[in-house]
């Protein structure tokens, strides 16, 4: 072997080295099978010794003399598995979302290939049998290795995020310390069909084994099925069971019974000596089981025992949940019943340690999606850990298992020479483009065998969980001939489960019509077109398996799908993009620490903060796009009509009988008063349908002059599976009454004295008993409002002025593909202010200020003319009534209207009547309640965006305090009605601060931010909604702030102790 050769196994010195042979995935690698840890096994992960090199030739050879077995040796260290070893000190993270990180000339991986060598040493357990067949056995493992036993090459495999298994038994010494080498590949012929929307990130990222199996007769694999008769009341349980048995007095036994926590008692039971040609197959009848669905998830446990003679050599037991799968009359259907997906795509993904997700961070994530009303997963785009199967098993998911397959990099391959603009239609691009990026793989038929390889490993690992009722063929790898065969294998490997693949327009091979990021519109037009006869049947249903893009503050409109999949049969619900940001946690030389996203390592080329787009943070807390959608896919749905509560069941299969619901009618003004509560009986209301309750004890409490609401909670009765009693599933909110007004705190009094206006040369001073406002007369904007000595206002640096009109807000990552370049181009985000004319007049023991201004942005001739009125009134209030009329060659629409102010740092807590406790958008608004709300600080009120953006907003308001030092507070309410016009919404929207809009558009992470050394105050007479248009459709038409005239008034009030 030449020195070129040096480090490449001996089946790649005369062809292509096996990581850049698409025809070359396994070597010496054991069947698939199901996932199944023996108690004889030895869990290796922890603390390895590593080598990290640039290239493959530069890797260590698998002989002690290469690199030793200690951590001292030159050029090792050591490594934590399972990892990855981007995240451990070598090399960097690299995020993309469609394109290759590497030149495209498949199935070649790039000369600059890293790769890490990895190895330590094992003893074999004195206490296992000394003839046992021993197997080393990867869960993951990224991207292609070869492995070593004692020197002694033992195989080859690729394949992320699939398992694969050797037999080591004739490399192992059972007496002495024996040493594991395996050499791992950064960039394989694999990585092209591993495009998925993630960190690039490498190394041995899930468990290894070490796992001693009976020698001679054993049961190898085992697929467990179950089946419903007609009525889908009895079931039968099928097991087909591969056995390796030495002689014909082997025995197979199969035991059906209930859970150790509900009683263990055997259900049924069935023996078997037939082992024909390695396979036992056995039915067993079980009367009227407890059915298995996402809202009921009964389990039962399978014990499988292989014995001999008398003695058992092997038991394997199996949790099964009694479930069938269907399509029936068009629709997916689980024992007979359509249902409706309320699902979230979810990457495996941990801030500190990537895909190397511990057990108990995958737990929390499932219990949080329960809490959440989610009831459906799609494993995005590979199959998760095997045990997070196990959870959704038993606490109730509908899931869709993906193969390890995505090439999506190839568009671009395409795209980019014939400078196709990503702003053109989706639909448009994908004629120009995808059939030939099909050519690359998936319409290639040597690449045939990798990609069928990928559907035997999943349906092999995981064909056993009843949570799992659909395959799914990849993600974003266009369409051909591969996929085909992917789904022809598992329709004859498993055809009591359905098959999705999203990238095959005519659902062709596929049993769905699956779609990506449509509008609603466009959404209700294909399920009433897309594969409908003639006489309006069709075969197929509509799912969406990537919707509401969850990127930043958003996503809006989720009630505007959900009112779709409700009123549309065919549409049976979709998966949002995405579960969680992937941040991943990096600290910085200059102390400054955040989750970091593409770019921030340096990586090149990337996709920026478009790994930043999910309903988690990236330590999976919940933002609160979650709690909206909590809240909108709620399964109990609760109206009042005619003093009667009129409740909706949407479970498809439950009851409400294990909800508790309670009531509480509350009185809101300064305070919010509790006039009654209590709890209500709940009639019987089957899985979609709906009963009345009548309300008569809160009749009384409806006022004609107050505002009064009623709540009612419904909440767990019972502790379940993933929740503690009292846990709320659904609210409803109705107002029963509202105050004829939003009452002021002060106002002109016979003892008022008269108020003095002094005119000076550049300002005017209005002064009353302990207050004064100072206007300039050269811009026409109060610039000072003092009580008792304390200041209330600043003056900002740029505008000159402490309160202004004004139209711009921090873009959010929504805003960005289009909205802000529209704004921008209008210079929405850049206008000033030329006073026109300015007049004070005095009236009825008030002073007005009357000003007319033009706002207006440089270089165009578009703008508003600013009719604003200042009065102020004998006891200190200021009323202020803005007139807009837009003028020019205007936009459409601008991100809001509103008013800006400059408060003192000292102003710093805040009390509101209106929507909350959190944020609200026109489109993001439904979690929030009506009531008196409070923050102790200015910094309670922001939503930490992990990329910076706009925040914070607070909708439906009758007034808000902003209270500072010296017991003073500024409390604002909307002025009168006739000064708003109907675009205007009078319960306005606030935003309370101390991070400038130019602070915030320019930050990259929360830790660039800088405080200002004020308040800063927004009151808004209309906001836009926030929309998805980060990938998907933008916000609704009619919630657009419009550009046209406009009238609205604010009333603020100076409260003293």
């Amino acid at each position: 072997m030449g020195s070129l050769d040096r480090g490449i196994p001996p089946e790649e010195v005369e062809g292509t080295p096996d990581f850049c042979n698409e025809a070359v995935f396994r070597r010496n690698t054991l069947p698939p099978r199901s996932y199944y840890i023996p108690e004889s096994s030895l869990l290796l992960n922890g603390q390895w010794h590593f080598h990290y090199a640039p290239t493959p030739l530069e890797a260590p050879e698998p002989f002690p003399a290469a690199g030793g077995t200690t951590s001292s040796d030159k050029g090792w260290t050591t490594i934590q598995v399972p990892g990855h070893w981007q995240l451990q000190g070598h090399g960097i993270p690299h995020y993309t979302n469609v394109q290759y990180p590497f030149p495209v000339c498949p199935p070649f991986a790039p000369t600059e290939d890293p790769t890490g060598t990895y190895r330590r040493t094992f003893h074999v357990p004195s206490s296992w049998d000394p003839s046992s067949q021993l197997r080393l056995r990867f869960d993951g493992v990224d991207s292609a290795y070869h492995v070593w036993v004692n020197g002694v090459l033992v195989g080859y495999a690729q394949g992320s995020r699939n398992p694969s298994e050797f037999d080591v038994t004739p490399f192992v010494d059972r007496t002495s310390p024996n040493e594991v080498f395996v050499r791992v590949y950064q960039w394989s012929d694999g990585s092209y069909i591993e495009d998925q929307d993630q960190w690039w990130l490498s190394g041995i990222f899930r468990d290894v084994h070490l796992i001693a199996l009976p020698s001679e007769d054993r049961i190898e694999d085992w697929f467990v099925r179950t089946d419903l008769d007609e009525e889908y009341r009895d079931g039968t349980l099928e097991a087909t069971i591969d056995v390796k048995a030495s002689s014909s007095s082997v025995r197979v036994t199969v035991v059906v019974r209930e859970l150790p926590k509900n009683g263990g008692a055997v259900v049924a039971s069935e023996e078997s000596s037939d082992v024909a040609d390695g396979k036992v197959n056995v039915s067993i009848p079980v009367a009227n089981p407890e059915k298995w669905t996402a809202e009921t998830p009964y389990l039962y446990e399978v014990e499988l025992s292989l014995s001999t003679g008398s003695s058992v050599v092997q038991t394997i037991r199996q949790n099964v949940g009694f479930r069938k799968v269907e399509l029936k009359d068009g629709l997916i259907c689980v024992n007979g019943t359509p249902i409706q997906f309320h699902g979230v795509n979810r990457h495996e993904h941990h801030p500190l340690f990537g895909r190397a997700v511990p057990l108990d961070f995958i737990k929390k994530d499932l219990l949080l999606m329960k809490k959440h009303n989610i009831n459906a997963l799609r494993c995005s785009h590979y199959p998760s850990h095997p045990r997070l199967f196990d959870l959704a098993d038993e606490l109730g998911l509908w899931v869709i298992d993906e193969a390890d397959l995505e090439c999506h990099g190839f568009y671009d391959a395409v795209a980019r020479p014939q400078d196709i603009p990503e702003e053109m239609d989706y639909e448009k691009r994908k004629k120009l483009t995808f059939a030939r990026a099909a050519k690359y793989t998936s319409d290639n038929t040597s690449w045939r065998g990798a990609y069928v390889d990928r559907m035997v490993q999943m349906v092999q690992r995981d064909k056993n969980h009843a949570s799992i009722i659909i395959w799914s063929l990849g993600n974003e790898a266009f369409y051909g001939q591969n996929h085909k065969a992917m789904y022809e294998y598992a329709k004859k490997t498993d055809p009591g489960r359905l098959v999705h693949y999203e990238g095959d327009p005519q659902a062709e091979s596929a049993d769905m019509y699956s779609y990506m990021y449509p509008s609603v519109e466009r959404l209700i037009k294909l399920a009433e077109t897309e594969g409908v006869k003639d006489d309006g049947t069709f075969e197929k249903p509509v799912v969406l398996c990537e919707y509401a893009h969850a990127m930043g503050n958003g996503p809006g409109g989720l009630e505007d799908y959900e009112e779709a999949f409700r009123t549309h049969k065919r549409l049976q619900g979709g998966f949002i993009w995405e579960w969680a940001n992937h941040g991943l946690w990096k600290e910085d030389s200059d102390g400054k620490s955040y989750y970091a996203y593409g770019g921030d390592f340096g990586d090149v080329p990337n996709d920026g903060t478009f790994v930043m787009d999910g309903l988690l943070f990236s330590a999976h807390k919940p933002t609160p796009g979650l709690l909206e959608l909590k809240k909108v896919i709620e399964p109990v749905r609760v109206a009042l009509e005619d003093g009667q509560l009129v409740i909706s069941n949407l479970y498809n299969f439950i009851g409400i009988n294990h909800l508790t619901a309670s009531y509480k009618v509350e009185e809101l003004s300064e305070e919010s008063t509790l006039l009654t509560s209590g709890t209500m009986e709940l009639p019987a209301i089957p899985p979609g349908s709906s009963a009345t309750i009548a309300l008569p004890y809160i009749t009384k409490h409806i006022s004609s002059d107050k505002e009064v609401y009623l709540t009612v909670s419904f909440s767990l009765r019972q502790p379940a599976s993933w929740a503690e009693v009292g846990h709320e599933v659904a609210w409803f909110q109705h107002q029963l009454s509202s105050a004829k007004s939003v009452s002021r705190l002060k106002g002109p009094t016979s003892g008022s004295p008269e108020l003095r206006c002094e005119q000076r040369q550049a300002h005017v001073v209005v002064g009353g008993d302990g207050f004064s406002f100072t206007f300039d007369k050269a811009r026409g904007y109060l610039t000072s409002w003092a009580v008792n000595g304390v200041q209330l206002l600043e003056v900002d640096a740029l505008t000159h002025a402490a309160i202004i009109p004004t139209f711009w807000r921090p873009p959010t990552d929504n805003d960005n593909p289009l909205s802000v370049p529209y704004w921008k181009r209008f210079g929405v985000d850049t206008m000033t202010s030329q006073l026109r004319s300015s007049a004070v007049k005095s009236s009825n023991g008030s002073v007005s200020i009357n000003t007319v201004t033009f706002l207006s942005p440089p270089v165009l001739d578009w703008g508003f003319e600013a009719e604003t009125q200042y009065t102020i009134s004998a006891s200190g209030t200021l009323n202020i009534t803005v007139h807009l009329k837009p003028s020019g060659f205007k936009p459409d629409h601008v991100p809001r209207i509103g008013l800006s102010l400059r408060l003192p740092q000292h102003f710093d807590t805040v009390k509101w009547h209106g929507l909350g406790p959190g944020e609200s958008y026109p489109d993001k608004r439904l979690a929030q309640q009506t009531g008196v709300f409070a923050a102790e600080s200015i910094s309670d009120l922001q939503t930490p965006y992990e990329v910076p953006q706009e925040n914070g907003n607070r909708m439906g308001t009758r007034w808000v305090k902003v209270g500072g030092a010296h017991g003073t507070a500024i409390r604002v309410t909307a002025g009168d009605a006739d000064d708003w016009s109907d675009n205007c919404n009078r319960d306005f929207s606030w935003v309370a601060t101390r991070h400038s809009v130019k602070g915030l558009e320019s930050a990259k992470h929360p830790c660039d931010l800088i405080e200002e050394d004020a308040t800063l105050l927004r009151l808004d007479a209309a906001v836009a909604g926030v929309g998805t248009a980060a990938c998907g459709p933008g916000v609704r038409e009619d919630l657009l702030v419009k550009v046209v005239e406009t009238k609205f008034a604010f009333t603020l009030e100076a409260l003293v102790d």
